[in-house]
């Protein structure tokens, strides 16, 4: 019973590649790139700035928060890298 199971599906997929044909690439659709867009929102949202903040004003933001934050000023670590990340992501540079 198994055997005849697999070797029809042995039988399927070979007529499968057949009709593919010899080196065609598997074509896959074309997928957006939601998560990029997912993670520029937040990033947005965490430091306060809409989408055509320039460089200058996503700093001031940046600092506002970051001294906000601060460790030392009693915030927490992962919170600054968290602020950290996104004035990277949004500024397009990678962590330091």
């Amino acid at each position: 019973m198994i055997l005849k199971l697999l070797i029809g599906i042995a039988v399927v997929y070979a007529g499968w590649l057949m009709w593919r044909g010899p080196g065609q690439p598997i074509r896959r659709m074309p997928v957006a790139d939601t998560n990029a867009d997912a993670e520029l929102a937040a990033a947005r949202a965490l430091l306060g700035v809409d989408a055509s903040a320039d460089e200058g004003e996503i700093r001031a933001a940046y600092r506002r928060i970051a001294a906000a934050v601060h460790p030392d000023r009693g915030g927490s670590v992962e919170l600054a890298r968290r602020v950290n990340a996104a004035r990277d992501l949004l500024i397009k540079r990678g962590p330091d």
